[in-house]
């Protein structure tokens, strides 16, 4: 029994990887599908993921949610919400890629826990930990210190970080299976991104159409490349615990990151690193945070006295 809770860990793990290392590489993929536009690609996203998607539904059969879910007025609108706010996410992260912007992308995803935190005291009442509180102050900072850098605000980092919050908090209302939820999404997106892509034709600008085989074979891989790590994600978070998640996700930016400076060469001046090791102070605080959490011991159940005919049970 033990040797398979191993054995499935271990599997959870390697999926885990697997998605997070899918997401971080995949700054490499969306310069490969130019010359189509960001809007042109992240049509070609919606369109293919959804194919993709129900195709690996009708083979898994599982479609039962489906009925459910269109009995249900309020959870299909907040999928409408949800799948409006993931194609800005998706349309600025293509963008941001193929304009040279990989390093300030990255940062949109290592400021994104600092961001669901203040979403989750700000619309949710949660109460901050001193700790947390200290992590949320120092991401304010770091915030302010990349602002000068850049001469602006960190407008993509803050726009993926705020998008993605949003989704996640929608995605946690919704309570809906990580398939079937871009299965609901994409069916949405989907009209609005094939009306488009056949405007596009019409006006003769869709690369799809003039790019050659290989051209349309990489933009209709754009379906594999969003549901893929899903699937992962999913075998991933029902065999290891979420504090292990939780330290995976930092994957994803930290290769996001390498791959801007290193294979993209873009620029790093003194005053952006210092903004991103503040980014990376406040990370590292929660993580401690919750290592610590996690390690805590559950208290113990004091029993109910039972030496007066007045006691009674706790719990029936």
């Amino acid at each position: 029994m033990a040797g398979t809770s191993r054995s499935e860990h271990r599997i959870g793990l390697l999926n885990g990887f697997a998605a997070y290392g899918m997401w971080g590489l995949v700054p490499l993929f969306w310069p490969l599908l130019k010359p189509a536009g960001a809007m042109e690609i992240l049509a070609h996203r919606m369109v293919w993921s959804l194919v993709f998607v129900a195709a690996a539904l009708l083979v898994i059969r599982r479609w039962a949610w489906a009925g459910k879910l269109l009995r249900q007025p309020r959870r299909l609108g907040l999928i409408a919400l949800a799948a409006a706010v993931i194609t800005v996410n998706w349309g600025i992260y293509i963008w941001a890629v193929n304009s040279g912007h990989v390093v300030e992308a990255s940062l949109g995803y290592f400021i994104n826990p600092l961001v669901t935190i203040a979403m989750g005291v700000l619309l949710l009442k949660e109460r901050l930990r001193p700790v947390q509180w200290a992590a949320v102050g120092v991401g304010f900072a770091a915030v302010v210190v990349l602002t000068v850098g850049y001469g602006r605000p960190p407008w993509i980092s803050l726009c993926l970080a705020f998008s993605f919050a949003t989704y996640g908090l929608i995605k946690k209302k919704v309570a809906l299976g990580g398939i079937e939820s871009l299965a609901a999404e994409t069916a949405i997106q989907f009209l609005p991104a094939l009306g488009y892509l056949i405007w596009l034709t019409a006006r003769g600008e869709s690369t799809f159409a003039t790019g050659g085989a290989g051209h349309s074979a990489l933009l209709a891989s754009t379906g594999i490349v969003t549901a893929l790590p899903l699937v992962c994600f999913g075998a991933a978070a029902i065999r290891v615990p979420l504090s292990t998640l939780g330290l995976l996700q930092y994957l994803a930016p930290v290769f996001q990151f390498l791959l801007g400076i290193l294979y993209f060469h873009e620029a790093m001046p003194p005053e952006r690193w210092a903004g991103f090791a503040l980014v990376w102070l406040a990370l590292g605080l929660l993580t401690w945070n919750a290592l610590r959490s996690a390690r805590r011991p559950a208290p113990i159940a004091v029993p109910p006295r039972v030496d007066t005919p007045d006691s009674a049970p706790a719990d029936v």
